[in-house]
C-alpha cells in the first residue's frame, strides 16, 4: 500500500468533515476565497444561520508551516481544525475546535468556543454563501464569489 500525498490526505479529511457536518444539518462549501483574500478549506452553514470554519491540516509540517488560520476567525462563529486520525492532537491550540477525519468518517474531538459574528458580517457572509452555492450549480456562472 502506498502512502497518500498531502493533497490526497487533505481531500480525504475534507470529505469526512463534510459528511460529519451534513449529519449536523449543515451545508458545506469548500475552497472558498474570503474577503481578506485567504482561501478557507470548509465553511459550513447551520440551520440557525451559524457559520463554522474548518481549516484542514494534512500533517504536522502543514500545520507548522501554515500559520494563516488566525485570519479566518473573523469569518465564523466557530473555528475548527480538521486533521487525519494519526495527527498529534496536542498541537492544536486550546479554544479552537478539533475534528479528526478520514474520507469515511469524522468526529468532533473538541468543541470550538463560540464567538458570534457581527450582524453586518453575518449578513454579508450569508448572502455570499448563497450566491457561491448557486453559482457552483449554474453553468452560466463565470466568476468566483468572494465571501465576506
Amino acid at each position: 500500500m502506498t502512502a497518500l500525498s498531502r493533497p490526497e490526505i487533505t481531500a480525504e479529511v475534507t470529505e469526512g468533515v463534510c459528511r460529519l457536518l451534513y449529519h449536523h444539518q449543515m451545508a458545506c462549501l469548500t475552497e472558498l476565497r474570503l474577503g481578506n483574500g485567504r482561501r478557507l478549506d470548509v465553511l459550513a452553514l447551520g440551520p440557525k444561520g451559524e457559520l463554522w470554519a474548518v481549516e484542514v491540516k494534512s500533517s504536522v509540517e502543514d500545520f507548522r508551516v501554515d500559520q494563516k488560520w488566525q485570519s479566518y476567525l473573523d469569518y465564523c462563529d466557530r473555528f475548527f481544525f480538521a486533521v487525519p486520525m494519526d495527527f498529534p492532537k496536542e498541537l492544536i491550540p486550546d479554544g479552537h475546535g478539533l475534528i479528526v477525519a478520514d474520507r469515511f468518517e469524522a468526529a468532533i474531538i473538541r468543541p470550538s468556543t463560540e464567538k458570534k459574528l457581527s450582524a453586518a458580517r453575518r449578513k454579508k457572509l450569508l448572502i455570499s454563501f448563497g450566491q457561491t452555492a448557486a453559482g457552483r450549480g449554474n453553468k452560466f456562472s463565470s466568476k468566483e464569489n468572494v465571501l465576506g
